[in-house]
């Protein structure tokens, strides 16, 4: 966690999802304002309201992942994320009926061996820059961000599914609405949301750490829900997990956090896991795309 001024460290980093989520908010609406101008009529798109629920899951969830890098490191909690096509592969499959192949299956275990073997030892060095070290507490945080993020994902499908022409803006906008909404209602209750203004108010530096933090994630969002609105959740979930690995890499050489030769092996097979199903999948893409054009020549 970066240390400011007098060694001084934010503590309170779930209240940076709520400033990501009005920035990606703003950002979309002005987007969408724009399109409307070419748009005659929304009558194909889902009501606003329809997002409240995933959005609801979408708040806590990264908020728990958030909170979870004062107890693990963050190539730690990078990897335990990576975990996330496991409920997005089981809340697909309990609650909308969805079925994957035997690979995607085989793929999802190794990821989840990689991390149990990942989680059991960890560098004396990386340990001792923790706030508050605890990795039972830190994945079990991991955990119920994945399976928060399962439901979210899994609905925005079923979303795009009864919406076939819904705009991946608007669900961005809509979703990070709420979001914002949940967020701030939560800042003010508890008064996080005060001591974020008096913390960015005495450390400059932190202040503009958090608005290239708002930027990264409302550009970052457009490509997310885009993704999500052409390929669906499991191939956005893949492309981001990917991304992680070389967050890990650029974790491990530019914030000195070396892993272990054993940590080493649980990345690598983490990310076999990913690759295998990634190609998989982008195979089964490019066989269904051929055999629709086939049709369309016929």
């Amino acid at each position: 966690m970066k240390q400011y001024a007098g060694g001084q460290r934010f503590k309170n980093l779930e209240a940076l999802n709520g400033a990501q989520s009005l920035a990606c908010f703003l950002w979309a609406y002005v987007i969408l304002l724009f399109q409307s101008r070419k748009e005659k009529s929304n009558s194909h798109l889902p009501p606003w309201t329809a997002y409240w629920r995933p959005a609801l899951t979408n708040t806590i969830g990264p908020a728990c992942g958030l909170i979870a890098l004062k107890n693990i490191s963050y190539p730690a909690q990078v990897l335990a994320k990576s975990c996330k096509m496991v409920p997005v592969m089981l809340i697909g499959t309990m609650f909308y009926g969805k079925r994957y192949s035997a690979l995607e299956y085989m793929c999802m275990s190794m990821i989840g061996v990689g991390i149990s073997l990942f989680a059991r030892k960890s560098s004396s060095k990386v340990t001792s820059k923790l706030a508050a070290p605890n990795a039972p507490l830190g994945y079990l945080l991991c955990f119920i961000n994945l399976t928060l993020d399962g439901y979210t994902n899994a609905y925005q499908d079923e979303v795009n599914r009864k919406y076939k022409d819904n705009n991946p803006i608007h669900m961005m906008c809509w979703m990070n609405f709420w979001c914002a909404l949940f967020n701030g209602l939560y800042l003010a209750v508890s008064g996080v949301g005060q001591q974020l203004l008096l913390f960015l108010s005495m450390h400059t530096a932190a202040a503009w750490d958090v608005v290239l933090f708002c930027l990264c994630g409302a550009v970052g969002q457009l490509f997310i829900f885009f993704t999500i609105k052409q390929f669906g959740s499991l191939v956005n979930t893949l492309i981001c997990t990917t991304r992680k690995f070389f967050n890990i890499l650029g974790s491990v050489v530019l914030n000195a956090n070396p892993l272990l030769p054993q940590q080493w092996w649980a990345v690598g097979l983490v990310f076999t896991g990913l690759i295998t199903s990634s190609v998989a999948k982008g195979s089964k893409h490019h066989g269904s795309g051929k055999q629709h054009a086939g049709t369309k020549q016929q």
